[in-house]
C-alpha cells in the first residue's frame, strides 16, 4: 500500500513537473532534423513551415539535414535524443512507414520510438523522365520499358527512400525490371535526369514542379489519386489504365519517445497555427501539397495514423517481394 502510494506521488510529481516545464518551453533554440539532403521534398516542406513555427514558439529553429539509409540515420538520431522538446524531426511516409517493411533490420520502431506531434502535409508522386524520352504517356512508357528495360536506369533520393519505393511499386505494377541508381538526395538525381544520364524518377510533385514547368524534364503520369491544380493537364495513372500505381505520401513532426505531453501539445498547436497562416498555405499549395486537415494535426490522430500507414505500405512491399539491407 505504501509502495503504491509512493509511486502515485512520484507519478503525480512527474506530471506536474512536465506541465510546469512546458509552460516555460522553449527557452532556447530548437533543432529540427530533416533526414534527407537539402532540396528534396521533405526539406522543402519543412522549410516552408518552419519560419512560422519559430515565430509562434518564440525561438529559433535550426534545421539540420542528416541524410542516409532512406532517412533512418536522421530518424535514429532523433529517436535517441533527450526527450526534452529541443530535438525533433520532420518525418515522412518513407521514414515512418515504408522503412519498417522494406528494411530487414530498421534502425528504429517508428510506432514506438517516437512521440508524434501531428501530420503537416500530404503529397503525391509524378513520373518524370528525361526530356528526350520516347514516351509521352503511361501506356507508351510501359511499352518502352518492357522492350528496353535492360538498358534503362531510374534514380531515387537514396536506397529505401519514398522515391525509391514509389518506382519499385510502379515497376512491379507494369512488370518491368529496371536498374536503380541511388543518389544522395533529390537535387543530384534531378540534375542527372536533366542531363539525360538517367531515364526517369518517381518524384514528389513539390520538387519536380519547377523543372516540369521549365521544360527541363518530361512529366509522363500523375501517380496521385486525382489531377492536381498545379499540373491540371497531367493525367493520373488510373486514368491511363494503371490504378495499382497510385501512390501518396505525407510529412509530419516527431519528437523522441517520452517527450512531455504538454510540450508536444503546445507544438501541435503551433503547427495548427502555422498551417492556418495564409502565406504558409499558399506556399504549400503552390508546391502541389495539401496542408493537413485540422484534425490530422494532433498527437492523437498521428498516434493512430502511423501504425495504419506502416500496414498500408507494407502490403505492396511484401506483395512485390521488395527488401533492402
Amino acid at each position: 500500500m505504501r509502495r503504491a502510494l509512493a509511486w502515485g506521488v512520484v507519478a503525480a510529481a512527474a506530471v506536474m513537473s512536465g506541465s510546469a516545464f512546458a509552460q516555460d518551453w522553449p527557452t532556447r533554440p530548437l533543432t529540427m532534423i530533416v533526414p534527407f539532403a537539402a532540396g528534396g521534398g521533405v526539406d522543402t516542406t519543412a522549410r516552408s513551415i518552419t519560419p512560422r513555427l519559430a515565430e509562434t514558439l518564440g525561438q529559433q529553429i535550426v534545421v539540420e539535414n542528416v541524410g542516409g539509409s532512406g532517412g533512418m540515420i536522421g530518424g535514429a538520431r532523433v529517436a535517441k535524443a533527450a526527450p526534452d522538446g529541443y530535438t525533433f524531426m520532420m518525418g515522412s511516409a518513407g521514414t515512418h512507414a515504408i522503412n519498417q517493411s522494406l528494411y530487414k533490420k530498421p534502425l528504429y520502431n517508428s510506432a514506438t520510438d517516437f512521440t508524434a506531434a501531428g501530420i503537416a502535409a500530404h503529397s503525391f508522386f509524378i513520373l518524370i523522365a528525361r526530356k528526350d524520352f520516347p514516351a509521352n504517356t503511361l501506356p507508351e512508357f510501359v511499352a518502352y520499358a518492357k522492350a528496353n528495360g535492360a538498358k534503362m536506369q531510374y534514380a531515387s533520393a537514396g536506397a529505401g527512400s519514398s522515391t525509391h519505393v514509389a518506382c519499385l511499386i510502379l515497376n512491379a505494377a507494369i512488370g518491368a525490371s529496371i536498374t536503380h541508381i541511388p543518389y544522395r538526395g533529390t537535387a543530384m538525381a534531378i540534375q542527372d535526369l536533366m542531363a539525360g544520364r538517367i531515364d526517369y524518377i518517381c518524384e514528389p510533385i513539390s520538387t519536380a514542379l519547377a523543372q516540369v514547368r521549365g521544360g527541363n524534364v518530361k512529366a509522363v503520369v500523375n501517380l496521385g489519386p486525382a489531377r492536381t491544380p498545379v499540373l491540371p493537364d497531367l493525367a493520373t495513372a488510373a486514368e491511363q489504365g494503371l490504378p495499382d500505381a497510385t501512390m501518396t505520401s505525407w510529412t509530419g513532426f516527431f519528437f523522441p519517445k517520452g517527450t512531455p505531453a504538454p510540450i508536444v501539445k503546445r507544438f501541435s498547436q503551433a503547427l495548427h497555427d502555422a498551417l492556418e497562416t495564409p502565406a504558409v498555405r499558399t506556399r504549400l499549395q503552390g508546391l502541389g501539397l495539401a496542408p493537413a486537415a485540422p484534425q490530422e494535426r494532433t498527437p492523437e490522430f498521428a498516434a493512430k495514423f502511423i501504425p495504419a500507414e506502416i500496414e498500408k505500405w507494407g502490403k505492396p512491399i511484401r506483395a512485390a517481394g521488395l527488401s533492402a539491407d
